[in-house]
């Protein structure tokens, strides 16, 4: 009797991935990249699972760019490299700024990290478990954002000389994505239900000079606004020195480009201006936020500034807080100089004492907390277009067009009297205003 031979070949199911994010939107772009191509490669892919299985493999997307940062990374590092001693989980392997820029300190300082990568290396980091980079899959990710919004990313890199910064030695120079590539990639978000592009960089204006040999944003935007489905396109990380108006022109013109801009500027005074190697004087600032609002009358516009530089002096921080109450900037963070390696501000000596920093931070942002309430009062009784994020703490959280998610105002609804669906927009009477909250009813 003839016997049918049994197959033996054992099937092993893949390890699960879980994909840690730290940082900035750029590194969740990253992330999602990553996810969509491990997905790809028929994993089991997860983000920032509290869930850990021993036979996993986590990812840690670092940052390294300022002091708290840095060490957010590593404790999260020193975090799974402890897990992993205990057999809790399987391998452990970190990725992004902090590698990039630490890998050879990160490799004796904790070793028993399964592998160590850079910003560019995500070819290399799919082999090292297993997975192959899949060319078809360019633009196709995971997004673990609101499936409603997600951050775009339209170039890597950066060619600003700004002294404190580090960000062109762990992401190279400035590279723009090409247009078609780009819109391919907006209109399959589109399909997935993105409503939202929130378009980032680490300088959005500089866009198409290397591939197109000029500034291209405004064409890029054009066709962006084009794609069918999307219905908010949000501008964030611009520069001033060299800041083409077209954009404005596309704004003006087209009803989806939020009349938003985030353009951080870092301080004022002409020394700290021309220490810091922003390419611009204080006049010339002030004269080019006037320019925007003229062009864009409504405009809401967010920056960030830097207290503590190297040589800041008491006079310089006076005469930036003055501008700041002057200017009444609709959105503003502010943020403490951290001394860092390798950047030209490192020569210089950190001579401002770090709670003088802080409580320069703090200053410019109470001056900015007073200017946000008084802008807010003025909205109670206007009706807005809001896109509805999250239900939390009882009520429906949305934004305006003229706010970006997790750092700008929100829009909150009662929601034990009213009801909306989260990823859709609705009509909202704003009726109560604080701070930083505006608080309303939807409106037919």
């Amino acid at each position: 009797m003839r016997t049918k031979a049994i197959d033996k070949t054992i099937i092993t199911a893949k390890p699960r991935v879980n994909v840690v994010t730290l940082g900035c939107s750029k590194n969740t772009y990253d992330s999602e990249i990553l996810m969509g191509q491990l997905k790809g490669n028929m994993f089991d892919v997860v983000h920032e699972s509290d869930r850990v299985g021993k036979n996993d493999i986590v990812v840690i997307n670092t940052c390294g760019f300022i002091d708290n940062a840095k060490q957010e990374s590593i404790d999260t590092i020193l975090q799974y490299s402890q897990l992993k001693e205990q057999g809790k989980v399987g391998k452990v392997i970190v990725t992004g700024c902090l590698s990039e820029r630490y890998k050879p300190e990160l490799e004796a300082e904790i070793p028993n990290i399964d592998n160590y990568f850079g910003t560019n290396d995500l070819q290399n980091l799919l082999q090292s478990i297993g997975a192959d980079y899949k060319y078809e899959l360019l633009g196709e990710r995971l997004l673990t954002t609101p499936s409603h919004f997600a951050y775009f990313k339209i170039a890597e890199g950066c060619n600003r000389p700004c002294s404190f910064c580090a960000i062109p030695l762990m992401r190279g120079k400035h590279v723009s994505t090409p247009m078609d590539q780009l819109v391919k990639n907006a209109e399959s978000l589109a399909k997935q239900g993105t409503k939202e592009l929130i378009l980032i960089a680490q300088d959005l204006t500089y866009y198409g000079l290397d591939l197109y040999g000029k500034r291209n944003l405004d064409e890029l935007l054009r066709r962006l606004s084009d794609v069918n489905g999307i219905e908010w396109i949000r501008l964030q990380y611009a520069y001033p020195s060299g800041f083409p108006m077209e954009i404005l022109d596309a704004m003006n013109e087209r009803d989806n480009i939020c009349k938003y801009l985030d353009m951080p500027l870092q301080h004022i005074t002409d020394n700290m201006l021309k220490s810091m190697r922003r390419g611009i004087t204080k006049q010339k600032t002030i004269d080019i936020v006037n320019q925007i609002r003229d062009k864009v009358p409504g405009i809401a516009m967010r920056t960030t500034l830097i207290t503590g530089y190297p040589g800041e002096t008491q006079q310089d921080f006076e005469e930036m807080a003055q501008w700041v109450e002057d200017t009444k900037f609709d959105r503003l963070g502010c943020f403490t100089y951290s001394h860092e390696e390798k950047t030209a501000a490192h020569n210089l000596i950190d001579d401002v004492p770090e709670e003088v920093k802080q409580e320069r931070a703090d200053a410019i942002m109470e001056i900015q907390q007073g200017i946000s309430f008084d802008k807010n009062q003025e909205k109670i009784g206007i009706t807005y277009k809001v896109l509805i994020d999250k239900m939390e703490g009882g009520y429906f959280a949305g934004r305006t067009e003229y706010d970006s998610p997790e750092v700008d105002n929100e829009v909150l609804i009662d929601a034990t009297t009213q009801y909306a669906t989260i990823g859709t927009f609705v009509n909202v009477e704003i009726q109560n205003a604080e701070d930083f909250d505006l608080y309303g009813q939807i409106v037919k």
